[in-house]
């Protein structure tokens, strides 16, 4: 980046947007302006009505205006990577949402508005490597949604709605401080909390009738008391700086990255 573009700022102009439009494989329109040092959400992007994927990831935004409700025909936004701590209520409007990535922000459960539990036609929601301990109870009302990455955060248990969420196949809570029990010996349950690496939950209808099986004998033997399940702690190695793929929304992404700030 060159010296001072950070403070400044890259300023998006009404023809440069239209330039960066990509007709996609699916025969969706994507505008791609990542990466490029932008500060302040561009406002002329809502008059490109023609958009459906949104690509402002890895740049250096630190608010979305209420304004972006109006850009109604967004079906896939990618916002990873950027300096947000809070979402605007009227991102509830954007019922035509299938795809949400808010990872690698500065995102607070405070900064989560209710609205959007709105957003039922959204199949992956991705809010991981942020400051989240909770999130809004609306959200069981993503009817659609089938995979949920909150890894990186701060949850010390998974959140209640997702066992509500009938289409979820996918939850991702690496590295997340959840609460279990365990033994201390002396017949008592003793409440811990632990880093974990790998929390993956998938709901029994997406199992076949073995691997159920399997799982219900392995939850047999790790629960004690109480309902309480042990989680096994087995930690990977991390290396400092180095993320997760950039997307729970796209499968196929296996680019790791590098913390901007």
């Amino acid at each position: 980046m060159a010296k001072g573009k950070e403070a400044k700022g890259t300023k998006v102009t009404l023809k440069i947007a239209r330039k960066a439009i990509r007709m996609m494989p699916n025969g969706q329109h994507r505008l791609t302006l990542s990466n490029m040092g932008i500060t302040v959400f561009p406002k002329c992007l809502l008059k490109l009505t023609n958009v459906d994927e949104l690509d402002l990831s890895r740049n250096l935004i630190e608010k979305l205006p209420e304004s972006i409700g109006n850009f109604s025909s967004l079906q896939w936004v990618d916002l990873h990577s950027n300096r947000l701590e809070s979402v605007p209520e009227s991102i509830g409007k954007l019922v035509g949402l299938t795809h949400l990535n808010l990872s690698n922000n500065r995102l607070t459960s405070a900064g989560l508005p209710s609205t959007l539990g709105s957003l039922t036609r959204l199949k992956s929601f991705n809010l991981g490597l942020n400051q989240l301990d909770t999130l809004p109870l609306t959200l069981n009302g993503l009817e659609s949604l089938q995979e949920l990455g909150l890894f990186d955060n701060c949850f010390t248990k998974v959140p209640e709605f997702v066992t509500s969420l009938r289409n979820l196949t996918k939850v991702n809570m690496k590295r997340n401080w959840l609460s279990y029990s365990q033994d201390d010996g002396n017949g008592m349950m003793k409440k811990k909390s632990e880093s974990k690496e790998e929390v993956y939950l998938v709901h029994e209808s997406n199992l076949c009738g073995t691997c159920l099986k399997r799982c219900k004998e392995q939850g047999e033997r790790f629960t004690k008391g109480g309902g309480s399940v042990m989680i096994e702690d087995k930690r990977m190695k991390t290396y400092s700086g180095l993320m997760v793929p950039n997307s729970v929304a796209r499968v196929h992404q296996d680019v790791w990255r590098i913390r901007p700030y």
